[in-house]
């Protein structure tokens, strides 16, 4: 009887050896074991990232809809600057400046011109504001 018994306890040992030794194999081999759950953080983390950035766009134009929505200077900043608009009664002006000269001391052959309409009030560069008539 006792070696029957202990051959019982014998198979219980090996059974459950056996069984701790699947579940090991299924925890880092296995359908979603540790392996595909690392892959899976990695992705999470590419994900994170991309949604900063993401964030942070969406911020920078959030705001640029926030300053649209409650300022006419936005808007008329935007005119001017994408669209080449000008207020009525402003006088345009375009700035045609010549191109440096070379090290070699040849003039360059293409020219840079500047636009800017003004009004009465003051505007930055070498534009010259004059009130119209």
């Amino acid at each position: 009887m006792l070696d029957s018994r202990a051959r019982a306890l014998g198979l219980l040992l090996l059974l459950l050896a056996a069984l701790l030794a699947w579940l090991q194999y299924r925890l880092w081999f296995g359908k979603g074991g540790q392996g595909e759950v690392d892959a899976l953080q990695a992705q999470v983390r590419e994900q994170a990232y991309a949604n900063s950035g993401l964030k942070q766009r969406n911020d920078v134009l959030a705001a640029e809809v926030k300053d649209l929505k409650s300022g006419e200077a936005a808007i008329e900043e935007r005119a001017r600057g994408e669209l080449g608009m000008i207020k009525p009664g402003e006088k345009f002006y375009r700035i045609v400046d010549q191109g440096a000269p070379d090290p070699d001391g040849e003039p360059s052959q293409g020219e840079s011109t500047t636009t800017r309409s003004t009004t009465d009030q003051s505007v930055s560069d070498r534009s010259v504001a004059t009130p119209s008539p």
